[in-house]
C-alpha cells in the first residue's frame, strides 16, 4: 500500500514551491494572456518535472520523455532554429526597407545586453553565463535559449522564464522608462508617412544579402540569421505559399509547444530554487530596461543633428519583442496626440530589432566563444 503513496511521502517543500510556480505561470498565460503559447507549456512542464519520482524526467538510468526531447531538440539547437524559420515567415520587412536608417535602432537597442553582461560578472557569474543572462535583454526568446544552450545549459530554466516573461510585460516595462527619458513635446513629435514602395525583387534579395553579410561578419550567427531569413525568403518568394503558411502556423505551433514543455525539465526544484535564479531574473529586467533606454537615447542623439526631428519613442521599439513593442509606442503616441500615427515607423524599428537581436546573439557567440 505504501508504494501507492511513495510520491506523497517523497515530496519536498521545494517541489511544492515549484509546482506553485508552474501554476502561477499557467494562471498568467490564461487569465492575463502573458505569452500564453510559451508560459502555459513551461508552467505545465514545471509541474511535471517536480512531481516526486515523475516518469517525465530522468531518474538514474530511466530516461524521462522531457529529457529525451531536451537532448534531441534543445541541446542540438533544432527547436530554437525551427522557431526562427517560423518567425521569419511571419515578418514583413517592407516597412523597414522603406526607412532603412531605422536599422540603426535595431543595433542601439541592444546596449542593455552588453551592459548587463558586465554587471553579471560582478555577481560572480562566468563570462559565458553573463553573456547568456545579458541576451535576455534582446527580448527574443529563441535567441536567449540558443545562446544559453551554447554557454550555460544549467541556467536555461530561469533564463527562458525571464526572457518570455519580460516579453509579455513589454506594455508594463517600457512606458515608464520612455516617459522618464523623454519630454511631452518629444513624445508629440509627428513622423512623416512612408512614401515609397518596395519592389518584389528587393524583398527577395534582402534576406539573402543579410544572411551573407551577417554570416561573413559573424560566422557564429550564420545559423541564427540564416534560419530567420530562410523563413522570410519562403514568405517573399511567391512560389511557396503553402510552405510559408505551414511555417507560420503548424510549424510555429508544434515547435512552440515542444520547446516550452521541454525547457521545463531544467526547472527542477534543486536547480531552480537557488539565489542565483532571483539574480538572473533581476539582471534580465536590467537588460530589458537598458535596451529600451539605449534606443530612446540614441534617437535623442540623432535629433541633435537632424533638421526634421524624429519621435525618440521610436528608438524603444528597436528591441525584438515584435510586434508588442511597436504597438506600445504607437499607443503612447496616440495618448499624447490622437493624430500622431507612429505604428509603421515603430514596426520598422521593431523588425530591425529582430535582426539586431539575432546578430547580437551571433556576435556574443563569436566573441565570448573565441575566449575559451
Amino acid at each position: 500500500m505504501s508504494s501507492l503513496f511513495v510520491g506523497l511521502m517523497s515530496i519536498t517543500w521545494q517541489q511544492i514551491v515549484m509546482i506553485g510556480i508552474g501554476a502561477i505561470l499557467i494562471y498568467l498565460a490564461i487569465a492575463k494572456e502573458y505569452e500564453p503559447s510559451l508560459l502555459l507549456p513551461i508552467g505545465f512542464g514545471a509541474i511535471l518535472a517536480n512531481i516526486p519520482l515523475s516518469a517525465a524526467i530522468t531518474h538514474g538510468q530511466e530516461k524521462g520523455v522531457l529529457n529525451v526531447f531536451f537532448d534531441a531538440g534543445i541541446l542540438t539547437e533544432i527547436f530554437p532554429l525551427l522557431i526562427f524559420v517560423a518567425v521569419g515567415a511571419m515578418i514583413d520587412f517592407s516597412p523597414l526597407l522603406k526607412k532603412p536608417y531605422l536599422l540603426l535602432f535595431g543595433a542601439a537597442a541592444q546596449f542593455g545586453i552588453f551592459f548587463t553582461m558586465m554587471v553579471a560578472t560582478l555577481f560572480g557569474f562566468s563570462l559565458k553565463e553573463a553573456a547568456s543572462i545579458g541576451i535576455i535583454g534582446a527580448a527574443d526568446g529563441p535567441t536567449s535559449i540558443y545562446v544559453a544552450t551554447k554557454f550555460a545549459k544549467e541556467l536555461l530554466g530561469p533564463i527562458s522564464v525571464a526572457a518570455y516573461s519580460y516579453m509579455a510585460l513589454v506594455p508594463i516595462i517600457q512606458p515608464p522608462v520612455i516617459r522618464a527619458l523623454t519630454t511631452k513635446s518629444e513624445r508629440r513629435i509627428r513622423m512623416e508617412g512612408h512614401a515609397k514602395s518596395v519592389s518584389k525583387t528587393m524583398l527577395i534579395c534582402f534576406p539573402i544579402v543579410i544572411t551573407i553579410f551577417a554570416g561573413i561578419i559573424a560566422p557564429s550567427s550564420a545559423a541564427l540569421i540564416g534560419f530567420l531569413m530562410f523563413g522570410n525568403l519562403i514568405r517573399e518568394c511567391g512560389v511557396l505559399n503553402k510552405l510559408s503558411l505551414s511555417a507560420q502556423n503548424e510549424l510555429a505551433s508544434l515547435v512552440t509547444i515542444l520547446l516550452g514543455i521541454t525547457i521545463a525539465c531544467t526547472m527542477t526544484a534543486e536547480r531552480f530554487l537557488q539565489p542565483q535564479t532571483l539574480i538572473i531574473i533581476a539582471l534580465g529586467l536590467v537588460a530589458f530596461i537598458f535596451d529600451t533606454a539605449g534606443g530612446v537615447l540614441f534617437a535623442k542623439f540623432l535629433n541633435l543633428f537632424l533638421k526634421k526631428k524624429m519621435n525618440p519613442m521610436i528608438g524603444a521599439a528597436g528591441i525584438s519583442a515584435f510586434p508588442m513593442s511597436a504597438r506600445v509606442i504607437h499607443n503612447m503616441g496616440q495618448a499624447e496626440d490622437q493624430f500622431n500615427f507612429l505604428l509603421m515607423h515603430a514596426v520598422s524599428a521593431n523588425v530591425a530589432g529582430q535582426i539586431g537581436s539575432v546578430v547580437a546573439g551571433g556576435l556574443i557567440l563569436a566573441l565570448v566563444g573565441s575566449m575559451f
